[in-house]
């Protein structure tokens, strides 16, 4: 699970990375899921929230850049 604080310190080219390879570990999961290979359930709501701490960190760099120009 990532920390908020982690998060921070990685530039947005390392964000979009990350992003990518959340998005493609959740689209396995829910494929495990559906074929009820799934080991670890709660992993599922993790990776969510986990995309959902990335994309919120961009919206505020991309609302501090706006606001600074």
């Amino acid at each position: 699970m990532a920390k908020i604080e982690d998060l921070r310190t990685k530039s947005d080219d390392e964000l979009a990375v990350e992003l990518a390879e959340l998005k493609r570990e959740q689209f396995n999961l829910r494929f495990q899921s559906a074929t009820n290979q799934l080991e670890r359930p709660a992993r599922i709501q993790e990776v969510r929230r986990d995309v959902a701490r990335i994309k919120t960190l961009q919206n505020e760099r991309a609302a501090s850049a706006t606001a600074k120009a």
